[in-house]
């Protein structure tokens, strides 16, 4: 079995395209779904086994494409046939250049085109480091795309709504354009291979057999981005496509390589899904040799294995074993984890090219029905080995648990699989701001704790002072004691007690970023002791705080948004109406079309970045993040108008 990834933007025709080349030969097995984010559907084309992996599209679902793209031994970037959509298919492209797997780049709705094929090539160009060369160009009639032409073989074919294109004479009124686009092509090859070059350079005549030889070769090396043209809808050059597909894309054996640097790599997951009555399910793909009930996968036995079959057959019964290059879809294997690779007797996370962007939109998820406190937690933790862009903590202030997601569309795909195949209903909840307050003054207090109740009584007299700190310098403790007024054995008590008391300030928030000096004090030979000295320092350093004139301070973050240097301008009133400082932007190195935008934005302010750049850069911009310092802030900036 082959397996390809079929990746793009939103309302590109992924789907309709994956179903289409599944149905060539009218043989498909069942297509495996997984919270309608990724799907993989095995068909047979001319007597072979094929899989395609098809990835909904959205910034929110490309944290699978990572796995999805590791188990695959090439993709098929779907985009749409426009110009002004090309920065949409950006963050595809750059997936997949950094996957380093071969890509053919596939114009969908081509008959809805309404401009120059070569102006939305150009536009891709802009976003992708590698060249993108057409494979074909249009044949129009009246304006509108009836056919193309091959450029390597030369041969013209015209659509035909729902049937393999029709062969037909080359029209003359395209001659001259189909040789000027055949040498460009041609061109572009060249650039990796000698021998072609010189017969470029001899004006010599390029067989289409040595074109489609060089073509592939350059294919397999990731040299370039092919691109074909058609609209998948009507079955319009699917066939060109998937013939492509079959004579130019490597096998398994180069995939293995590809990942060779992780280790002896005998299978990697390339989709996950949890199944109610059933448990976690894998789908993994053997890389090497193959893979059975029983063996050793990743420093454990292999449980139940299902073939994911490319015929008539479909999943469901027990697999005597997979051969190198096919998926099984493992159950009873809780070692397995999407985003990882395996060994026989181990596991390496994939590389970082294949795992999520930062998860930066943060909900505190919490049980509708107290009664679902513990298996909430218990649940969560699966959803992490199926999802490898959630990442869950604990919230220091609640105790709830803290979910790192990729957006607003992820936490609902969260909340949903939650109910329905673990039978819990839970809500997300915005995080609270860590906030924490400061003095801006120094005060000196005395304070004496005495208790007297029938036995022994409770006797500490202390003498503080709280002093402000620069920014980041938490909390100091010294003492100036003398003549040995407050016993050394006592004065640790007395720094205990003005941590207890920096632990919730006047307005509930920890007390940071300032220096508590013992200065002086009185001990009793009797009634002394570390309970009674705490307390005198709890309390003096409580009553120290009200005179300081204590403020509010906020996180405040740097943000680097990564971003197509189209909306780049567009970021600078988005951030600004957020209260950020705008420190500057720059090329991203290694990132065609890319800018790095950097800001200090109050934490506060997350949640809404994270709605402002999906709107401001149409869904293409993600950005990372990471603590900067506190500084002062309102109490209005945090309650609710």
């Amino acid at each position: 079995m082959r397996v390809f990834t079929i990746l793009g933007p939103s309302q590109s025709g992924k789907t309709t395209l994956a179903r289409a080349l599944a149905g060539l030969d009218g043989v498909m097995g069942k297509r495996q779904e997984t919270a309608a984010v990724a799907a993989m559907q095995p068909f047979s084309f001319m007597a072979e086994d094929w899989a395609a992996i098809d990835i909904a599209g959205g910034a929110e679902n490309l944290a699978q494409a990572g796995p999805a793209l590791a188990a695959s031994d090439a993709a098929v970037l779907c985009v749409p046939a426009d110009p002004e959509a090309a920065v949409l298919a950006a963050p595809y492209l750059r997936k997949v250049e950094e996957a380093g797997i071969p890509a053919f780049l596939f114009v969908n709705r081509i008959d809805q085109a309404t401009g120059r094929v070569a102006d939305i090539i150009a536009a891709l160009q802009t976003y992708s480091n590698h060249s993108i060369v057409l494979r074909q160009v249009p044949i129009r009639e009246a304006g509108q795309v009836v056919g193309a032409v091959d450029l390597i073989s030369e041969r013209a074919w015209k659509y035909i709504e729902g049937q393999p294109s029709a062969l037909i004479e080359l029209p003359p009124e395209m001659q001259d354009r189909e040789q000027a686009a055949r040498v460009e092509m041609l061109e572009a090859l060249a650039d990796f291979d000698d021998h072609l070059l010189e017969e470029l350079i001899e004006d010599k005549t390029v067989l289409a057999e040595e074109a489609y030889e060089i073509a592939t070769r350059v294919l397999q090396r990731s040299d370039l981005f092919p691109a074909l043209l058609g609209a998948a809808e009507h079955s319009n050059g699917i066939l060109r496509l998937m013939k492509s597909l079959r004579h130019e894309v490597p096998q398994v054996d180069a995939t293995r390589k590809r990942l060779s640097e992780l280790g002896d790599v005998v299978a990697v997951g390339c989709m996950a899904d949890q199944v109610k009555h059933l448990g976690k399910t894998v789908l993994v793909r053997a890389l090497d040799g193959g893979l059975g009930n029983g063996n050793p996968v990743g420093g454990s036995t292999l449980g139940g294995l299902a073939a994911v079959a490319a015929g008539a057959a479909t999943t469901g019964g027990a697999a005597k074993g997979i051969s190198a290059g096919d998926v099984g879809q493992a159950v009873k294997s809780d070692h397995l984890n999407l985003g990882y690779c395996y060994s026989a007797d181990g596991s390496a996370a994939l590389p970082d090219w294949a795992r999520p962007r930062p998860s930066t939109y943060r909900r505190l998820v919490m049980p509708v029905h107290e009664r679902d406190e513990t298996r909430l937690s218990a649940a969560l933790e699966r959803l992490v080995e199926i999802d490898p862009a959630v990442r869950i903590e604990q919230d220091a202030i609640s105790g709830r648990a803290l979910l790192h997601l990729q957006g607003p569309l992820h936490l609902r795909r969260i909340l949903a699989t939650l109910e329905t195949e673990f039978g819990i209903e839970a809500m997300g909840e915005i995080v609270p701001p860590a906030l924490c307050e400061t003095i801006t003054r120094s005060v000196e207090i005395q304070h004496r704790h005495r208790k007297q109740s029938g036995g022994a009584g409770q006797f500490a007299d202390v003498v503080i002072e709280i002093s402000p700190l620069p920014r980041g310098s938490g909390f100091q403790f010294s003492d100036t004691v003398k003549g040995g007024a407050v016993p050394k054995n006592y004065i640790p008590s007395v720094e205990a007690g003005a941590r207890d008391a920096l632990r919730e300030g006047h307005r509930g928030h920890p007390v940071v970023d300032l220096a508590v000096t013992l200065k002086d004090g009185k001990h009793h030979s009797v009634d002394s002791s570390d309970y009674a000295f705490r307390m005198a320092g709890k309390n003096a350093v409580r009553e120290a705080l009200g005179q300081a004139g204590l403020v509010l301070l906020q996180p405040i973050m740097k943000v680097a948004i990564h971003v197509p240097s189209v909306f780049t301008g567009g970021l600078v009133p988005v951030v600004s109406g957020m209260k950020g400082q705008i420190l500057g932007f720059a090329a991203e190195e290694g990132a065609a079309g890319w800018d790095v935008f950097e800001t200090l934005l109050p934490l506060a302010a997350q949640d809404e970045l994270c709605h402002s750049l999906a709107s401001a850069t149409r869904g293409t911009a993600w950005f990372e993040t990471g603590f900067d310092h506190y500084e002062e802030a309102r109490r209005a900036d945090f309650e609710p108008a």
